[in-house]
This record gives structure tokens, C-alpha cells and sequence, in this order.
């Protein structure tokens, strides 16, 4: 009896071998690259443009608020003094670092807001992207 399932444990595992090695070679000789978007997706960008307008609105207006609000530049820049203050300058640097990063999202930001009132026109223009199609 212990040959038996010996031998079944070996066909199993001999088996699932086969169909493993033969799955990879016939993902191999089918390597023909997935065909692309056939479109530039205006439809759709189109149709997300409020959505995007009202989180770009609402990061830019996180950012700009005062120290009460979590997320802004306001309330980073006083965590960094204070950890200046209380020495600790690991932490002052780490956040030091976030700061410049938050600084430099808001152009980055404004930018795509400006970017998107052309998209918003263009929209407006080609019957939400369906003339494009």
C-alpha cells in the first residue's frame, strides 16, 4: 500500500511538471504583444472631468488652509519648527523633506487645473468626445 501512494504522489507530481513546463512554453511561442488602445479615451476623460475639477479643488484647498487642517503646507511647516525646537533632527528632516514635497504639488496642481479647463472647452466643442470617436 505505501507503493502504491508512493507511486500516485510521483504521477501527480509528474503531472503537474508536464503542465507547468507546457504552459510556459506556449506562453513563450505566443509572444505577440497584447494589441493597444485603438482610441485616446476622449469619451471618458470627458465624462470624469467634474469628478477631476472637484479633487483638484479640494487638494489645492487642503493644502492652502490653515494649521487646524490636516494635510496642509500651514500645519507641516509647524510640526517641522517644533520638532526643530524639541531637537530632534531626524525628524525635522524627514519632515523637512515632505514639506518641499507638498510645496511643489501646488504648481503642479494649479497646472492641471489650467490644463483641465482646456480639456473641459475642448469637451464642450466636440460633443463630449464623441465627435473624436
Amino acid at each position: 500500500m505505501d507503493i502504491r501512494r508512493r507511486r500516485r504522489t510521483l504521477l501527480a507530481g509528474l503531472a503537474t511538471a508536464a503542465l507547468l513546463a507546457g504552459g510556459t512554453g506556449a506562453a513563450a511561442a505566443d509572444s505577440s504583444p497584447a494589441p493597444g488602445p485603438t482610441g485616446d479615451g476622449a469619451r471618458a476623460l470627458c465624462k470624469r472631468v467634474p469628478k477631476i475639477d472637484r479633487r483638484i479643488e479640494r487638494a489645492l484647498k487642503r493644502l492652502d488652509a490653515g494649521v487646524g487642517t490636516r494635510g496642509s503646507v500651514a500645519r507641516l511647516e509647524l510640526r517641522v519648527d517644533n520638532a526643530k525646537k524639541a531637537g530632534h533632527t531626524e525628524i525635522a528632516t524627514f519632515l523637512e523633506n515632505r514639506l518641499k514635497t507638498r510645496k511643489a504639488l501646488v504648481p503642479v496642481l494649479k497646472q492641471r487645473q489650467q490644463d483641465l479647463t482646456e480639456v473641459r472647452t475642448w469637451c464642450k466643442d466636440n460633443d463630449g468626445g464623441k465627435a473624436a470617436s
